[in-house]
């Protein structure tokens, strides 16, 4: 019995686009995440770039369940002392409306080179406008 390899040039490209305002953020974000590694179609190859590009549009409208909108915190630390830093995910929508999406997804990809291949596959954006029209991206409904 042997397997089959595919490599990044082998594989037709694929875009997706997923409307936040739609979707949870975590399950959203885990779909995302099997979609860039390409879990989601029988051409997976764990040590090549075969998954899709994904679009995701109205990222400022991602919507949280149960009380996360009030108790949900993003912690960080800035190399200073005291420096641990614990911000609110109302503030950072408010800033930077983009990065809950990318975190949430990043956070689901591997650790190595590949997974920030990955990660830059993924196009993350405010409203519904977006530049990707041309690659025509195919809508995952809820």
């Amino acid at each position: 019995m042997s397997t089959t390899y595919f490599r990044t040039h082998e594989v037709e490209q694929r875009w997706l686009l997923y409307d936040a305002s739609e979707h949870n953020l975590g399950r959203m974000a885990a779909k995302i995440a099997m979609n860039l590694m390409g879990k989601d179609r029988p051409t997976y190859t764990s040590n090549h770039l075969v998954g899709a590009h994904v679009v995701v549009i109205n990222s400022l409208n991602a919507k949280l369940t149960g009380k996360k909108g009030e108790t949900k915190t993003y912690a960080h630390y800035t190399k200073y002392p005291g420096g641990y830093k614990v911000v609110p995910i109302e503030r950072v929508r408010e800033r930077r409306a983009n990065d809950v999406v990318t975190l949430a997804v990043r956070r689901m990809l591997p650790k190595s080179k590949l997974g920030h291949d990955m990660l830059r596959r993924l196009k993350v954006y405010e409203g519904v406008e977006h530049p990707h029209t041309a690659q025509a991206p195919v809508k995952v409904e809820a």
